[in-house]
């Protein structure tokens, strides 16, 4: 999983993120992302090998989230394309609050806890819970988050640390790698976040 600082304007404020999966043997690696462009006109939102599987965001270098390989990735990736086919906004839309790219990979976040996935505070729209339910796990799987359809909330979990949701910007303690995390500023530590290895 990967996210990268979004284009324009929004770039201050959010990151895009996005997932690339190949199983063993496979030749190549499938990319999954969620896209606003051209929705409103009839498009899927979701886009499928829309570019490589790390390339650079229109300039922005993607930051690697989690690392997932070995043993046992396979079914992982399975799960993966299973949350992929069951995301609920397939035709839909919204930079803010949401659903959006990281709307989009909270989902599979909280569909395939063993990921364990933790978004930068940047990726605004990762509150965003599906199908406006006020509560649900955290995109990690080990805690719990309350969320009002992403616009004010509250996320406590083991990976993600405190984390207070106003107006979608994101304000929080991060625990486990110690840091503060900022609207724009995204972490602010001693060191970066490592990217998660899932299981």
């Amino acid at each position: 999983m990967y996210a990268a600082r979004t284009v324009g304007w929004r770039g201050v404020f959010g990151v895009h993120s996005w997932i690339a999966v190949k199983p063993a043997g496979a030749a190549t690696y499938r990319r999954y992302e969620v896209v606003g462009w051209g929705v409103d006109r009839g498009a899927p939102a979701i886009r499928v090998d829309r570019a490589g599987p790390d390339n650079y965001w229109f300039g922005s270098r993607p930051e690697l989230l989690v690392d997932a390989r070995g043993d046992g990735v396979d079914d992982l990736i399975e799960r993966v394309r299973d949350a992929v086919a069951r995301y609920p906004y397939g035709a839909t839309y919204r930079t803010w609050p949401g659903p959006n790219s990281n709307t989009f990979i909270a989902w599979i976040g909280r569909e395939v806890p063993e990921l364990r996935l933790h978004l930068p505070p940047t990726a605004i729209g990762k509150d965003y819970l599906p199908n406006a339910a006020p509560v649900a796990l955290t995109p990690a799987g080990r805690g719990a988050q309350v969320s009002l359809l992403g616009v004010a909330g509250v996320l406590a979990g083991w990976d993600e640390g405190l984390e207070l949701n106003v107006l979608g910007l994101t304000l929080g303690v991060d625990v486990r790698a110690p840091a503060l995390k900022l609207p724009i500023v995204g972490r602010l530590g001693l060191s970066p976040s490592p990217a998660r290895e899932g299981r």
